[in-house]
C-alpha cells in the first residue's frame, strides 16, 4: 500500500506545471521517505517532506530562469544577474 502511495505521488509530480512544481513535488516525497526511514516515524516523514519540498520548489525556481546566475558579493548578500558567456 506504501509503495502504491509513493507511486501515486511520484506521478502526480511529473503531471505538475512548472520547474518549480515540480521541484517541490519531487523534494516533498524524497524528503518523505528519508525523514520516515531515519527517523522511523509519521513525525519525521512530515518534517522531511516539508523540508524536502521548500528546498525543492526553490531549485525548482531557479532552475526556470535560463541565462540567469545567483551571485554572493562581499557583504555576503546574494543576487541574480546574467551568466557569464
Amino acid at each position: 500500500m506504501k509503495k502504491a502511495i509513493v507511486l501515486a505521488v511520484l506521478a502526480m509530480t511529473v503531471a505538475s506545471c512548472s520547474q518549480t512544481e515540480k521541484g517541490a513535488g519531487i523534494g516533498a516525497v524524497s524528503g518523505a521517505v528519508i525523514g520516515g526511514a531515519i527517523t522511523g516515524n509519521v513525525r519525521g516523514a512530515a518534517v522531511g517532506a516539508a523540508i524536502g519540498g521548500v528546498s525543492g520548489a526553490v531549485i525548482g525556481n531557479v532552475s526556470e530562469q535560463p541565462g540567469q546566475c545567483y551571485y554572493r558579493d562581499r557583504n555576503g548578500s546574494r543576487y541574480i544577474d546574467d551568466c557569464p558567456r
